[in-house]
């Protein structure tokens, strides 16, 4: 295990660490409708609370966010989430508004999926969707994951993709 988030790229895209920078557009995001999804929209509190979260898995658990770059500009988030909150490895992504339909959540998302079977050896991956997440939905689908009606999830209204 590793506590040092990796930084990985990819033919556009550098994932990297969340640093305080990342902060207020991420709040942004969380606090705003499109946060609904997620289990938001948050309050400020709420939002740094996801995103310290988020930032915090890599010193205890190996694995956390990772913010995504294009051209110099966060465009989103890819995560590999576990812990109390979560049944099993979740891989979940999110992209701010401006950056949606160029495709950067599923090369981000990708990436991260390899790097977490091959590095961390995990024998799959779980995303959990909202139902009436529709982008998520396909994206999921895009990334090769099918639906699991047995798995376990957070939010018994999930859909859950099982990434392999």
């Amino acid at each position: 295990m590793t506590s040092t988030p990796p930084i990985l790229k990819t033919e556009r895209l550098v994932l990297q660490a969340p640093k305080m920078a990342d902060f207020e557009e991420y709040a942004a995001l969380m606090q705003s409708e499109r946060a609904v999804h997620m289990g938001g929209p948050f309050d400020r509190e709420g939002a740094w609370y996801a995103f310290c979260h988020d930032t915090a898995q890599w010193l205890l658990m190996g694995h956390g966010a990772l913010m995504v770059e294009a051209d110099g500009q966060t465009v989103g988030q890819v995560a590999i989430n576990f812990g109390p909150l979560f049944p099993e490895h979740e891989l979940g992504w999110l992209v701010y508004a401006g950056a949606e339909g160029k495709g950067y959540a599923l090369e981000a998302a990708q990436c991260l999926k390899d790097w977490a079977l091959d590095t961390l050896g995990l024998p799959s991956l779980v995303s959990y969707v909202d139902h009436d997440n529709h982008r998520s939905r396909r994206l999921a689908e895009r990334l090769g994951a099918v639906l699991d009606a047995d798995a376990a999830r957070p939010d018994p209204d999930d859909l859950v993709y099982r990434h392999w």
